[in-house]
């Protein structure tokens, strides 16, 4: 019988509403230990998904009034008896009724086990389990649209679907090697390629949407840079919705990185403004371009901003040629003033090239299709069910390997035994990545990620 776990499930800071919560065979005797109805109701008389008013107390009183919320077995996240004790939300209320709770017979609960425990009581795949923290840590409405199909189960069916024609293909092959004597359908060579490569399709467009949901996810390293006064203290205040930077007309005004997190259409950006990229005596600002140049070499995007009423200089060309390598959007700024900058240069070296006025905010949307279309986010449907983890990741390349193997040994002509072996291969990775075949050690290392009380 599993031990009965305790936790605060509420983060550890003052709110208004706190929760502790309780989970295993013990979990509605533990919480009637601590825990008196304002009506002389017992709590573990109660039926399932019923709540009572009264106050949790410990040996020296009274500690808050509560409410407990009452689930039972194998109605309930865990898919064992939980009770949820929700308090006042302070951070000395919580940990005593913690503590009460501990003193009462439950265990400290470890890092994600309430959710393992839902794993390994059928309640939700693993992949459905991992996206319960994308869901906590989601940064934008993209992100947390992806989550909840993860925990919908979006990713979990389109790897069955992947993994039942490869088990399909893999009994056709073993009943035609094992039972030779019997009416089983000869093993046809056209319709063998033929399921193999949808399969390799499947997983080939899985795996390529990883980074995009990756950026949505975690966000982007990003860069404004340029040279003095064509407008990247403004952008950065447009973008960041306040005034971050400083913006006078005097050029060297930014000397330092300032750095904020915004939501650009969806895409979380790690902003960084710059300091004017130029050749300067002054041995502050110097540090400042030094930084800047430093920057801009290890920035995931670069938001390389030029003033469209000013021919292309030195330090344009050379701010230029130093992001031929990183995803960069030229944005050409002062878009309201007359146009004399060289087109022509800036189309033959960037993808993407937007006008924009980052003083009225004219172009912005143009920017944010510029963005979400070198990120490759606009071809990305977060409720398709896509793979978050490395974990996950990596299950989905060897099983891309092992259909590439079968695929690689029917060519050369080899015997079907070969080819059954990495179809088999295929469908263990896959098996893995939705956890109905992970051993102990993945199933530890995914919920080693969460935090204590989910």
């Amino acid at each position: 019988m599993s031990k009965t776990i305790a936790a605060i499930s509420t983060p550890q800071a003052a709110g208004g509403i706190g929760i502790v919560r309780i989970s295993g065979p013990e979990a509605r005797a533990v919480a009637g230990r601590v825990f008196t109805s304002a009506h002389g109701k017992v709590l573990e008389e109660c039926r399932g998904y019923t709540a009572l008013y009264g106050r949790v107390h410990d040996e020296e009183g009274d500690i808050d009034e509560a409410i407990a919320l009452n689930f039972i077995a194998p109605a309930s996240f865990t898919g064992e008896d939980v009770v949820e004790l929700s308090c006042h939300g302070g951070i000395y209320v919580m940990r005593r009724v913690l503590q009460a709770v501990l003193a009462a017979g439950a265990a400290p609960a470890g890092p994600g086990e309430f959710t393992r425990r839902a794993f390994l009581n059928g309640k939700l795949g693993l992949t459905e389990a991992e996206s319960v923290m994308q869901i906590i840590s989601a940064q934008g409405l993209e992100a947390g649209k992806a989550a909840m199909a993860g925990r919908d189960g979006a990713l979990e069916r389109r790897i069955r679907k992947i993994r039942a024609g490869l088990t399909a293909v893999a009994a056709h092959l073993d009943a035609w090697a094992d039972y030779p004597e019997d009416d089983i359908p000869e093993v046809n060579g056209a319709d063998l390629q033929h399921s193999l490569e949808d399969a390799k399709e499947e997983l080939n467009h899985l795996l390529s949407q990883f980074e995009a949901g990756r950026v949505l996810r975690e966000g982007v390293e990003t860069v404004i840079a340029g040279r003095p006064n064509v407008g990247k203290s403004t952008l950065m205040n447009l973008l960041s919705g306040c005034e971050r930077s400083i913006v006078t007309e005097f050029a060297g005004t930014t000397r330092d990185v300032v750095e904020e997190t915004v939501l650009l259409g969806g895409i979380p950006l790690h902003l960084a403004d710059t300091a004017g990229i130029r050749s300067t005596e002054d041995p502050v600002e110097r540090i400042g371009v030094d930084r800047a140049r430093e920057r801009v070499q290890t920035a995931q995007l670069v938001l390389a901003v030029f003033d469209s009423s000013q021919a292309l200089n030195e330090e344009d060309r050379l701010l230029i040629e130093s992001v031929q390598n990183t995803p960069a959007v030229a944005v050409i700024n002062k878009s309201d003033l007359q146009n004399v900058i060289n087109l022509k240069y800036i189309n033959s070296k960037f993808k993407q090239i937007v006008f924009i006025s980052a003083l009225s905010g004219e172009g912005l949307e143009a920017l944010q299709q510029a963005v979400a279309s070198l990120l490759k986010t606009n071809t990305l449907d977060p409720s398709s069910g896509i793979l978050f983890t490395e974990r996950q990741r990596d299950a989905a390349r060897r099983a891309q390997g092992c259909v590439q193997e079968a695929l690689d040994a029917q060519k050369a002509g080899m015997t079907l035994d070969a080819v059954t072996v990495s179809v088999e291969g295929a469908v263990s990775a896959l098996l893995e990545l939705t956890g109905e075949r992970a051993t102990e050690a993945v199933v530890d290392q995914v919920f080693s990620q969460f935090c204590v009380g989910k």
